[in-house]
């Protein structure tokens, strides 16, 4: 019986999602911070990551109409910005691998959220109709 439970919970293991590391607003608008991010672009990077991955490190989209997919926190396309796990061509101009996107650190998503930001303005994200304007305070946070 032992043997059998261990080899369900195995399973289960095995093939149940990855979490990650799951911020909140305040957690992530912190974190940020310490890496550096104005502290006047906090409130934007936290309503994009709320609105692209739920503020979850591990986050992978769907599969877009491009054939692509998005990564992380972020959720930054393996078409332009990082080199998918399936070797699948890339412009790759963060210069990183998308697998790279889904760890617990922050630090690689934001420095190339940053880049992207930087290419494309804050329009690159989709979700970024819900982050125009003014936003809640990010002070409490802090």
């Amino acid at each position: 019986m032992f043997k059998l439970t261990f080899a369900v919970l195995a399973a289960v293991l095995l093939v149940g999602p990855a979490l990650g590391e799951v911020y909140n607003r305040c957690s992530l608008a912190r974190e940020m911070y310490k890496l550096g991010v104005p502290k006047d672009q906090l409130a934007r990077w936290t309503c994009i990551a709320k609105h692209e991955s739920d503020y979850n490190t591990k986050a992978v989209g769907s599969l877009n109409s491009n054939g692509s997919r998005d990564y992380g926190i972020f959720q930054i396309n393996n078409k332009y910005w990082c080199q998918p796990p399936n070797g699948a061509f890339s412009y790759d101009e963060c210069k990183i691998k998308c697998d790279s996107l889904l760890v617990d650190s922050i630090e690689p998503s934001v420095k190339c959220a940053q880049l992207v930001l930087k290419q494309q303005g804050w329009t690159a994200w989709s979700t970024w109709k819900y982050c125009d304007g003014t936003l809640p305070s990010i002070d409490d946070c802090f």
